[in-house]
């Protein structure tokens, strides 16, 4: 027995080792383009700003201070909380946020709808969903934009069916970034809670019924429940983009509509640029998104304790 347990643990360690050895190569790319960018992001934000662009190796806290407080036009009043990047963010949150619910909104039936559909059509719905993604996002934006103009066939239509006796304002408006948001990252919504709902047993919603339990109790009782995680899943894929996009506000939107993204790709532009100002933007960014995923986390470990 002593023997078979040392030749059983022996075996298993040779498994590991060969699983390491292949796993070798993803760890590389991990640590080369996720980490390393990461990392040097995080320098770069401690960093002091060269007036020429660029930066000096010059280790200060002042982006980050510069973020969050403002000294006046010459640094030498008393400190005070910067809102307009406090603003800036907020909108960015409160836009991914109503993004985020209207995917939800249009992505669950319609993902309730493929799943409920024929084997045979199924591949077909998908399709339909995923072709806008054989188009890069730049392009998409930009058709949408030539769509919602003043002069572009949303507002022709409208005008020549007599709806409308001018041209809706639709280009510079939060609406134009919503619908910008929404149309990019609709199907990252749809396709989680599609295989959550392919894998629900319908069984439990004719015991439902039987019970006596109308559409909406199944719903919110039996439904929801079951694909909570596909959901879940869908709200992150499209909340965290959303939070960080930079295209949608720049091509549809106006100063007013100003997002972080936006904030943090300015930075970069040029002479003119902070590069340790955007650094910092930007960890700040990721840090309210690691935050976000981290309480996510603790709660799904809860829910799983019995």
């Amino acid at each position: 027995m002593a023997l078979l347990i040392k030749s059983t643990g022996a075996q298993s360690n040779g498994y590991r080792g060969i699983i390491g050895r292949l796993l070798a190569p993803t760890w590389l790319v991990i640590g080369i383009f996720l980490l390393f960018p990461v990392l040097l992001m995080a320098v770069y934000s401690f960093l002091t700003k060269e007036f020429r662009g660029g930066v000096e190796w010059d280790f200060t806290l002042a982006a980050y201070d510069q973020f969050f407080v403002t000294r006046g036009l010459f640094g030498d009043e008393p400190a005070q909380i910067e809102w307009t990047y406090i603003g800036i963010f907020w909108r960015s949150i409160w836009q991914a946020a109503l993004a985020t619910i209207t995917c939800l909104v249009i992505g669950f039936p319609t993902a309730w709808f493929i799943a409920t559909q024929a084997p045979r059509s199924r591949g077909v719905w998908l399709f339909l969903i995923t072709i806008p993604y054989w188009v890069n996002l730049l392009i998409r934006t930009v058709s949408l934009k030539f769509l919602i103009r003043d002069n572009g066939p949303l507002n022709e239509f409208l005008l020549g069916i007599g709806l409308i006796d001018s041209p809706l304002p639709l280009i510079n408006t939060n609406l134009a970034v919503q619908l910008g948001l929404f149309y990019s990252y609709l199907p990252f919504m749809v396709l989680p809670i599609y295989a959550s709902v392919e894998r629900y047993n319908f069984a439990y919603s004719e015991a439902a019924a039987d019970l006596y339990a109308n559409r909406w109790t199944t719903l919110r009782e039996i439904v929801l429940p079951i694909v909570k995680p596909g959901i879940i899943a869908g709200c992150i894929l499209v909340f965290v983009p959303s939070l960080g996009a930079f295209l949608s506000p720049d091509l549809l939107g106006g100063a007013k509509t100003f997002m972080i993204g936006s904030l943090i790709d300015e930075q970069f532009k040029g002479s003119q640029g902070n590069w340790p100002f955007g650094a910092a933007s930007a960890m700040i960014l990721m840090s309210l998104v690691l935050i976000v995923l981290m309480f996510y986390a603790r709660a799904a470990a809860r829910e799983d304790q019995p």
